[in-house]
């Protein structure tokens, strides 16, 4: 998947357009495998090559549970679902970073190789102009994710048909050594409704990238 330069160049416009005052967060969601991550990416190495440095981007995955406090809680099968994540301290930090009344605030990141979230990995400093939140739930209309709202500037959302983000979740999980009942159960149980919740349960975004591939 790739945002194509008009698609790239509307949404920069949209962030340019927004009062010059002060810090602005960018809200990017969508449902697991949707290309969130690329779209952020592409937003942020955009912004970096008008101003170098200006933007970073907080990613929602670094606010995972970790798995011992998932498997006492007999929910780590559904790693990934909404109370999976630890809404109320990614709301702390971004209430911190709208502040920015802090040279620096360091957030976590989710490493998916082992999959445990990393503290202490991401610094974001008082210089950065451009926050790029990107997460499944960020625009979820109920608690606690609600919560988040208040604090994004400008918000994205990325669609993709149901079929396209089966093959691509199918290829991750294979890609990360799942045999074909494991898959089979990932889709079923954890990511497919996950995308229906995001999809259902998403308030309106100022921006929709319709993906068709």
């Amino acid at each position: 998947m790739h945002t194509t330069t008009s698609e790239l160049e509307v949404l920069i416009k949209a962030i340019q357009d927004l009062p010059s005052d002060g810090r602005k967060i960018i809200a990017v969601a969508g449902a697991p495998a949707s290309g969130k991550s690329t779209i952020s990416d592409a937003i942020c190495d955009h912004l970096n090559d008008i101003e170098p440095d200006c933007a970073k981007i907080l990613p929602m995955d670094g606010y995972h549970y970790d798995d011992t406090l998932l498997k006492a809680r007999g929910i780590h099968s559904l790693k990934g679902a909404p109370h999976t994540f630890d809404v109320l301290g990614f709301s702390h930090t971004l209430k911190r970073l709208a502040a920015r009344d802090e040279d620096e605030v360091v957030t976590p990141v989710f490493d998916r190789s082992i999959e445990i979230a990393r503290a202490g990995a991401n610094p974001i400093s008082k210089d950065v102009e451009y926050i790029i939140v990107e997460g499944n739930y960020v625009l979820v209309d109920q608690n606690p994710w609600s919560e988040l709202k208040p604090y994004f500037d400008l918000s994205v959302f990325v669609s993709v048909p149901v079929p396209v983000l089966e093959q691509r979740l199918r290829q991750r999980w294979i890609d990360h050594g799942l045999d074909e009942a494991g898959i089979a159960r990932k889709l079923k149980e954890v990511d497919l409704p996950n995308g229906e919740f995001i999809r259902a349960n998403s308030s309106l975004p100022d921006i929709t990238f319709e993906m068709k591939n």
